[in-house]
């Protein structure tokens, strides 16, 4: 039996319609597809660096390291093929209806391990809190340029959730203007905060919290749960439990705490989900504005089971096979 959730934050409806699930299906899962790509051209790899793109900060493991040399922890690269430039100056036109700019931005690659073979949620605690650190440097830096609103920090693990490369890396692309799924997050959230006067991802922490019917993860900084009115099979929230506008002014000791369930929740999904592809999204403020009492910053996690097609396309409906509840309780059994 199908029923029609909610999404609060984004006011999108999903339907749930656990009977698809038994639909019959012919996808790989995601450990057969890239096992054959030869170490010997990922630009990546350790003893690569003046290969893989210019660098432009890197944690050392070995002292008095030179850049583009090895023995790093993380290196953050100029991306070779980048959706949008470094510029100095922002140009817009309008041909009739039709607005015009060119392509001032960044773009660029973190480099989360030297080791071709070990993904994020394989990494220790403390080799994640190194990437997340660069994250949180990258990002100071870059807001700094007057011409960028909005700083996406993104990864996509499996070339079905649009990885080109198999070794571990994430992307950070910095735009010239706000993208629209994070207006409309601001806008409802505030919406949200003038009718109530709180915060609604502080209420859905409460809630998740209360009823721990969706709760993979929890330490005490953050939780993890799979969304009420998730788009995907198992899309997975992890939230700040204070509330916290702004994920560069995160402290180093809740970065710490960050890698923790981070590498927790994504070890469940990678165990449930026999490695499935997935993408990884962190949600911001953007760069221009500071400390909001209505908007709450977290990482969204939506591994690839199902595709998304016509229905989709032409509702902006989602149909999601599986309950969050019945989700939760599967991945909370791979301890």
């Amino acid at each position: 039996m199908s029923e029609l959730r909610k999404d609060p934050v984004s006011r999108r409806w999903v339907i749930f319609s656990p009977d698809r699930a038994h639909r019959p299906v012919d996808v790989k899962p995601k450990a057969e597809e890239n096992m054959q790509e030869d170490i010997k051209n990922c630009p990546f790899c350790e003893g690569k660096e003046k290969t893989s793109g210019a660098e432009i900060l890197a944690y050392d493991k070995v002292l008095g390291r030179k850049p583009n040399t090895p023995g790093w922890w993380v290196r953050v690269l100029e991306n070779k093929y980048p959706a949008l430039e470094s510029r100095e100056t922002l140009e817009k036109t309008a041909e009739g209806i039709y607005d015009w700019m060119n392509d001032l931005g960044r773009h660029e690659i973190i480099v989360e391990t030297p080791n071709h073979f070990i993904q994020l949620p394989e990494l220790t605690e403390e080799e994640i809190e190194k990437v997340l650190l660069s994250f949180k440097e990258r990002y100071y830096n870059i807001k700094n340029n007057p011409h960028i609103e909005y700083i996406l920090i993104f990864k996509n693990y499996g070339k079905e959730a649009g990885a080109s490369l198999q070794h571990s890396h994430s992307q950070l692309i910095a735009t010239p203007v706000v993208p629209n799924r994070i207006k409309e997050e601001i806008k409802n959230s505030h919406e949200y905060y003038t009718f109530r006067d709180r915060c609604i991802f502080c209420d859905i922490v409460t809630q998740e919290l209360s009823s721990k019917k969706r709760i993979i993860e929890e330490n005490q900084d953050f939780v993890s749960f799979v969304f009420y009115a998730g788009r995907f099979p198992y899309e997975t929230w992890i939230l700040p439990k204070e509330h916290a506008s702004n994920f560069e002014d995160t402290s180093i000791e809740k970065i710490r705490s960050l890698s923790e369930i981070l590498k927790k929740t994504l070890s469940k999904i990678q165990k449930a989900l026999n490695d499935t592809p997935y993408n990884l999204v962190f949600h911001t403020l953007p760069v221009k504005m500071k400390d909001k009492e209505y908007y709450h910053w977290h990482i969204e996690i939506m591994p690839k089971t199902t595709r998304v097609a016509g229905f989709e396309w032409g509702s902006g409906f989602y149909i999601n096979p599986i309950l969050p509840e019945d989700a939760a309780k599967i991945l909370n059994s791979m301890e």
